[in-house]
């Protein structure tokens, strides 16, 4: 299995930015395609972002496109989440994910996910 750990959320207002990292302890993290999830109080855990094995492609959900950006480093087995120009709705527990499918397709549902972190709590402010 992989062990998968974010960091980076917090309380930010409005308008703001935040980085998030996942750390990833796995031998074969460029062979991971790699997502993020949110989950707000009372809603199902939705796709955020996903990134092909070398980064070369990627895949947003529309309620953040052109605001969040997915990067992964393969010498650090790290993924990271900018989220600019935050707003309230954006407020979750963001997870991050890894796929250890043989191919490399990103896709966006939780089920082609078979690593989870614990989640960081991140709170937007109006």
């Amino acid at each position: 299995q992989v062990q998968l750990v974010e960091s980076g959320g917090g309380l930010v207002q409005a308008g703001g930015s935040l980085r998030l990292s996942c750390a990833a302890s796995g031998r074969s993290f460029s062979n991971y395609v790699m997502g993020w999830f949110r989950q707000a109080p009372g809603k199902e855990r939705e796709f955020v972002a996903a990134i092909s094995w070398s980064g070369g492609r990627s895949y947003y959900a529309d309620s953040v496109k052109g605001r969040f950006t997915i990067s992964r480093d393969n010498a650090r087995s790290t993924v990271y989440l900018q989220m600019n120009s935050l707003k309230p709705e954006d407020t979750a527990v963001y997870y991050c994910a890894a796929d250890r499918s043989t191919t490399d397709v990103v896709r966006t549902t939780q089920r082609a996910y078979d690593s989870w972190g614990q989640g960081t709590q991140v709170t937007v402010s109006s």
